[in-house]
């Protein structure tokens, strides 16, 4: 993977972004790359809250490794999910309580489902790309 950097004005670009891997639809192995404290602005579903900014590698097998970006949100609407991402990457049991390990998940790995997202594109284009569904809990 190349390393992600701020170009400078003067920088030389070379590598096209056209093609990109689509996995369809699965559970997959994921490894954690990176995480980034963010702030969600709020919305119909949530009030504005803190999220983890998660960069997330899920490993396709023979079809290829894709890069996504998955946001956890920090509310008690959401507490389902953020056990389950800790119990898929091995920091938490299950019933356990636990101050979330925030500075101990980049290079942790886990199974994830993965699917499908659509959207309308710019030019009313049909386009679709790859999401995390859902975490997958280790015995499963």
């Amino acid at each position: 993977m190349a390393e992600d950097r701020v170009f400078d004005w003067n920088d030389v670009i070379e590598n096209d972004s056209g093609e990109f891997t689509l996995l369809p639809d699965g559970n997959y192995p994921f490894t954690v790359i990176s995480f980034e404290r963010g702030e969600y602005a709020g919305g119909l579903k949530l009030p504005p809250c803190k999220k983890a900014v998660l960069t997330i590698e899920v490993d396709g097998g023979a079809l290829g490794k894709v890069t996504l970006t998955h946001n956890l949100f920090l509310h008690s609407r959401c507490e389902g999910l953020l056990c389950a991402f800790f119990l898929a990457i091995g920091l938490r049991k299950h019933g356990e309580r636990l101050a979330m390990p925030w500075n101990q998940v980049a290079g942790r790995r886990g199974m994830c489902e993965v699917g499908k997202y659509q959207w309308e594109g710019r030019n009313k284009q049909k386009m679709e790309s790859n999401q995390i569904t859902r975490f997958l809990d280790p015995d499963e």
